[in-house]
């Protein structure tokens, strides 16, 4: 019986200091408890770092160097 006892005590224990590491392994989706402005400012970002990149292809021959469909996402990416 003092087994037993011994077992929770310790089990008991080890959750309470490995809660965070549990907690993000059974659940890892962050993004869940987004505010609605942190959703905003993520999608801002990636929409800036695909321009960025997007325009980092063009290099010296400007437009040139781009595929169309490369063009057309450069063109949807700019009115948003």
């Amino acid at each position: 019986m003092e087994v037993l006892y011994l077992l929770f005590a310790v089990s008991v224990i080890f959750i309470y200091f490995f809660r965070r590491a549990l907690k993000e392994k059974f659940v890892p989706n962050k993004g869940k408890y987004y505010t609605i402005d942190d959703q905003y400012n993520a999608e801002r970002r990636n929409r800036e770092i695909e321009i960025d990149s997007l325009l980092a292809k063009m290099g010296k021959n400007g437009v040139n160097d781009l595929s169309e469909k490369d063009r057309k996402r450069l063109e949807e990416l700019s009115k948003k």
